[in-house]
């Protein structure tokens, strides 16, 4: 996708550069050492980051858009693309594995009619899948938001997405 092709949620006028000086300048001083924190504010306004509010961020506190492009792409929990308002995480690392978590992964992409990185076309539901969640001994685990989901069966899937329509 080349800069000209404008995507959902990337236009200048979607962005509130007024809330934008209030992160950067009144929550966070301007200062560049607290970039991470910034893009996590503005992670948690847009559910992304937006390409208008990275640009404004690099004039804001003179960082080098690719040093924030850097930033945003190392982290994982940093998302350039316009995100759905409900992450689903399915665990595949190996307790949540063997436990049945591809099967897990399997009904929520035929639930969703997703796959791995992809969002709906309503913005509901935005489908990953991670290699940990923290909790081994609840595998298989799937993580809704902030919602841990622990010991959840492929039987349990569609009951457990409908609670986030």
């Amino acid at each position: 996708m080349n800069e000209a092709t404008p995507i959902k949620g990337d236009q200048p006028d979607e962005i509130d550069f007024m809330e934008l000086d209030n992160i950067i300048e009144m929550d966070f001083n301007n200062d560049p050492e607290n970039l991470i924190m910034i893009l996590q504010a503005i992670q948690g306004r847009y559910n992304y980051l937006p390409r208008p509010a990275l640009r404004y961020i690099a004039e804001k506190i003179d960082v080098p858009l690719s040093q924030i492009y850097g930033v945003g792409t190392f982290y994982s929990t940093f998302s350039l693309e316009p995100r759905g308002r409900n992450i689903v995480s399915v665990c595949l690392g190996t307790a949540c594995h063997v436990r049945g978590g591809e099967r897990v992964r399997e009904r929520i992409e035929e639930s969703l009619n997703l796959t791995d990185g992809e969002t709906t076309d309503d913005m509901r539901f935005t489908f990953e899948s991670v290699r940990c969640i923290g909790c081994c001994s609840l595998g298989p685990v799937v993580k809704i938001n902030e919602d841990i989901h622990g010991r959840i069966g492929a039987a349990e899937i569609a009951e457990t997405l409908e609670k986030y329509e």
